[in-house]
Order: C-alpha cells, then sequence, then structure tokens
C-alpha cells in the first residue's frame, strides 16, 4: 500500500537520478528537478524559452515519470533560475 504523504524513496531517487535518461541530454542541460513532493514536482530551468518547452512537454514528462521509474506526477511546476554572469551587475 502506497503511503500518502507523497513519493517514495525509489521514486524520488529514480525521477533525480535517472533525469537525464528520461528526458533526454538537451533538455536536461537546461532544466532540472529540485523538488517532488505530494505528486508536484518543481523543475528549474535556466532560460524562460525552456520553461515555456517544459510545460509543452509535461504531459509526456508525467506520463513517462510513471512509466519508468513509477512516479506518479500529477503537476509540474516551472521556475526559472535567476542565474549571473560573471562580470555582469544587476542594474
Amino acid at each position: 500500500m502506497r503511503s500518502l504523504k507523497g513519493p517514495g524513496r525509489v521514486q524520488v531517487s529514480g525521477v533525480f537520478g535517472r533525469w537525464e535518461e528520461l528526458v533526454g541530454a538537451q533538455i536536461a542541460q537546461h532544466a532540472r528537478p529540485v523538488r517532488l513532493d505530494s505528486k508536484v514536482l518543481t523543475v528549474e530551468v535556466d532560460d524562460p524559452a525552456w520553461a515555456t518547452q517544459i510545460r509543452l512537454l509535461s504531459l509526456g514528462l508525467r506520463e513517462r515519470l510513471a512509466s519508468e521509474v513509477g512516479a506518479e506526477v500529477d503537476v509540474v511546476e516551472v521556475r526559472v533560475a535567476r542565474r549571473h554572469q560573471a562580470g555582469h551587475k544587476d542594474l
């Protein structure tokens, strides 16, 4: 019987440990999972364009996570990471 608390260790390690295999190398270069809690997967991307791409791919991603690692994800939340480049100052 599954716990009502959220995903188990196997599902979490499957999502994080197999991320590149699950989404492909190109997507993995720009997007990474940062949290899996209560069927909500939070993905951090390095550019707003990748946020849009992940949102468009979210249904297929949720299906793949369920079939490949047994992780039930109802929602994929996407956030854009604020990364500063060396030598640039915020105005």
